[in-house]
């Protein structure tokens, strides 16, 4: 039980600060604000189901697709980094889309197609969190043992489940916080979360080519 609630801990403690659904909250209802509260509340549940796919298999597989195709944790920072900035820096110029450009209706289809990007990724689960979860896969003790081990491989997905737990409950109930701000305040709140992810899109850039050891 002991080892259990540690690797669970583990888990959601080094993915849970570099997610921070708290901060993507108003992004989210940002981008959904064309959406009815149903279509908003399906695509948050889409949001959760898809991190957790995202994040167990950069967990699990994710370190051997790397050796496979030949890619380093670096280089997949810098990548990753730079697809942040120019998510953040697009929403940063944009900001909420006005009512009068969004679309007056929103297919049933739309949080099966728009859950995914830019939603999931890069927003939620970023490159920084597939570089923690693969991190995180490939450190593992004893190689696979935690394969072959249930309560350590079911403490693992408790860890990914309970993160995506509180992404759903980030986005689909941040509408009632955000709603105290009104249009405006939604609006400065979305940039100033912009600018952070603009910030972190950079400090993953900057790490990953720290890593290179590039000479200047």
């Amino acid at each position: 039980m002991h080892s259990f609630t540690s690797v669970f801990l583990l888990v959601y403690a080094a993915l849970f600060p570099i997610i921070n659904p708290i901060g993507g909250a108003p992004i989210f209802l940002g981008l959904t604000a064309a959406c009815t509260e149903s279509e908003r509340n399906a695509l948050a549940r889409g949001v959760a189901i898809n991190s957790v796919l995202l994040i167990a298999g950069s967990m699990f597989v994710g370190s051997h697709i790397l050796v496979f195709f030949g890619i380093t944790l670096p280089i997949l920072r810098v990548a990753g980094g730079l697809v942040v900035i120019a998510f953040a820096w697009k929403l940063l110029q944009t900001g909420v889309v006005a009512e009068s450009q969004q679309p007056t209706a929103v297919p049933q289809h739309h949080a099966s197609i728009d859950s995914f990007y830019p939603l999931t990724m890069p927003l939620t689960v970023g490159p920084g969190t597939i570089s923690v979860a693969i991190a995180l896969g490939s450190q593992r003790p004893g190689g696979d043992y935690v394969f072959a081990n249930a309560p350590l491989l079911g403490a693992v997905i408790a860890g990914i489940i309970a993160t995506a737990l509180t992404i759903y409950v980030c986005y689909r109930y941040g509408e009632s916080v955000i709603a105290l701000l009104g249009k405006n305040g939604t609006n400065v709140v979305v940039r100033l979360s912009a600018f952070i992810l603009l910030c972190i899109g950079l400090q993953i850039l900057w790490t990953g080519y720290s890593a290179l050891h590039v000479p200047s």
